[in-house]
């Protein structure tokens, strides 16, 4: 536990998640310092699989959201293992899961049973669906949220069907929410010293994530438009061809837009889409873009990137995935560290981003093997070793040990 200064230093937090919302957001937390005790199956999170790995169980997406964090694996379906469940609560400040409310209610670990053990506790729900409406026992995976929630449709702009965004959005989305509830809700507790129940459900979470900007005509009643910002869907923005590749270019402003036909040589442009007049500008903006990607054709991507480094407009060149590492910003800033992991060996990881100047979030671990720590909280509890060797016989609790 050594360099635990992060901001949430002294916050325990018992971490019921799997998968990825759960765990991005208590790793997160883990990262601001919070002693994170993550309660795994027997047989693992299932994100332990998932992913390339080296050695089973403790795959790259596994390594990326469970730093920080201490694995205990019990079996929650014995009494022995739910003694140890009731044993931890009145240890901890925060309590998070992303099961399906029913589920842990089932289970016996539900908001009115962990609060009359801890009446004080912040306790979190990240569940599929608000559990006021009529999908609350649904089950949820990022998938079915971006289908749900107009993400899929929206991606089929420019396409002949419906598609999912290549990425967890809705999962990493509602993640943040957890950690932004979660923190709002020890604030509170901070306060006036009362818990209280805390519910960041994903599809409204994501739905309202969606309509920021694409509520649109929908914000009026009755509406005057449809819902959607014609910005976005008519097209007009996407990556700009150049003679060696594309580039992410944004004139934004009428200076941008000024400067830019000017220095393409075609300053008839600006009268002709009465730039300077913004109004004028957004109802010409599809066919602006268009008269962009006719223009950036003619010149390499780093001949634009100097043109707009000199005018100060937006621009960045196309960056794949496999390139990042070598992002020169990210590599000055030193987004990605490497450390030594005590069983996968070296490894490179993204650091946390949130700069803290007093109480800076630090990687204190690497994610842990399945029930690595079972027999540290046990003790910790005040289990002799005898009761644990014996919990470890009968299969109450895991532990995988670092050789």
């Amino acid at each position: 536990m050594n360099g635990t200064n992060g901001p949430l230093t002294g916050v325990r937090i018992l971490d019921l998640t799997s998968v990825v919302l759960g765990p991005i957001a208590t790793q997160i937390l883990g990262d601001y310092g919070a002693d994170i005790i993550k309660v795994e199956i027997p047989e693992g999170d299932l994100m332990r699989s998932n992913g390339v790995s080296l050695n089973a169980g403790m795959s790259s997406i596994f390594l990326a959201v469970n730093r920080n964090k201490r694995s205990i694996a019990v079996d929650l379906k014995t009494p022995e293992g739910m003694e140890i469940i009731k044993k931890l609560i009145p240890e901890v400040d925060i309590f998070i899961h992303n099961m399906r409310v029913a589920a842990i209610e089932k289970l016996g670990l539900g908001y009115d049973v962990v609060s009359s053990i801890k009446p004080d506790i912040v306790y979190c729900a990240a569940p599929g669906f608000g559990q006021s409406g009529p999908h609350r026992d649904k089950p949820a995976f990022d998938d079915i949220i971006q289908a749900a929630c107009g993400l899929a449709s929206l991606n089929s702009v420019g396409k002949d069907q419906p598609d999912y965004a290549p990425t967890l959005v809705a999962d990493k989305t509602a993640g943040m929410a957890v950690v932004n509830s979660v923190l709002a809700a020890l604030f509170h507790h901070e306060r006036t010293g009362r818990g209280q129940y805390v519910e960041v459900p994903m599809f409204e979470t994501m739905v309202s994530f969606m309509l920021t900007e694409h509520l649109g005509g929908l914000t009026f009643n009755p509406p005057p438009a449809k819902a959607g910002y014609a910005r976005l869907l008519v097209g007009g923005r996407k990556p700009a061809p150049t003679t060696d590749g594309y580039i992410a270019i944004l004139p934004y402003t009428a200076d941008h837009w000024i400067a830019f036909f000017r220095i393409a040589g075609c300053p008839e442009l600006v009268e002709k889409y009465d730039v300077a007049d913004r109004r004028a500008r957004n109802a010409h903006i599809v066919d602006m873009y268009r008269e962009l990607a006719q223009i950036t054709c003619k010149r390499s991507t780093a001949e634009w990137m100097a043109i707009c480094d000199e005018l100060d407009i937006p621009a960045t060149p196309i960056y794949g995935i496999d390139d990042l590492i070598e992002h020169p910003h990210l590599k000055e800033v030193g987004l990605f560290e490497n450390d030594v992991h005590p069983t996968e060996g070296p490894i490179r990881y993204v650091a946390p981003p949130t700069r803290f100047s007093a109480t800076p979030a630090r990687v204190r671990y690497q994610a842990p093997l399945l029930g690595q720590h079972s027999s540290d909280v046990l003790r910790e509890l005040g289990y002799d070793e005898q009761k644990i060797a014996d919990l470890k016989e009968r299969g109450v609790i895991k532990e995988k040990n670092v050789p």
